[in-house]
């Protein structure tokens, strides 16, 4: 494993060079020695930065759940570590070719790797200057919250009316969302999106004690 070569890669230098190398060990080379531990607390480590970057008062705890999971899920963490070419570096055992988990989990070492070496502070840096935080929202379903929301106070799941004013070339939807007497609206390119839009305006409003 060329150390030198991963801390260019990931803008950071290690003083224990040994953290390093161990982020990138798999137990199917070392049992006694890996990085299953470093995995365990980066991915604690790694909640908190998230919470901390993503955290707003005016969503609601279920918001920043969803949006917390969508930017730490295994997919997530897996796509970052290819782009940084960390798969590249996992030091496992010859016959060790299919372990999927490995990839987004030799992040979650890197991240708890960082923190023991040099603190909170660069490994919120590394996290910030890595991790995908824009467009994410794409990812939250809006519409399963406010029915789960709508259902909580025992008030009926909603419906949605599309109308298309758009053309074959350039589709165009508005979706209205009716709920106790008010009426939000979400635009897109395609119904689903739109749908979700005005999902999202209504849990706004519901959130802030609007409705």
């Amino acid at each position: 494993m060329e150390l030198s070569k991963v801390e260019e890669k990931i803008n950071y230098t290690f003083k224990d060079k040994n953290l390093l190398e161990r982020a990138f060990t798999l137990s199917s080379y070392n049992q006694d020695d890996n990085n299953q531990t470093l995995e365990f607390f980066g991915d604690a480590i790694l909640e908190f930065i998230v919470s901390e970057c993503i955290y707003d008062p005016k969503k609601s705890e279920g918001q920043l759940t969803e949006l917390r999971q969508a930017i730490v899920s295994d997919a997530a963490l897996a796509t970052v570590s290819k782009e940084l070419g960390l798969d590249q570096f996992l030091i496992k055992s010859q016959n060790d070719s299919n372990n999927k988990k490995a990839v987004p989990s030799v992040y979650e070492a890197l991240v708890a790797a960082i923190y023991l070496d040099g603190g909170m502070g660069k490994a919120r840096k590394f996290v910030k200057s890595t991790l995908n935080f824009k467009n994410i929202t794409k990812s939250i379903n809006y519409k399963g919250q406010l029915q789960e929301l709508l259902q909580g106070r025992g008030l009926k799941c909603p419906e949605y009316l599309a109308f298309e004013d758009g053309t074959a070339q350039k589709p165009h939807f508005v979706v209205e969302v009716v709920i106790k007497g008010k009426t939000f609206k979400g635009e897109a390119g395609n119904k689903k999106l739109a749908e979700q839009n005005a999902a999202k305006e209504a849990l706004e409003h519901l959130n802030q004690g609007e409705i």
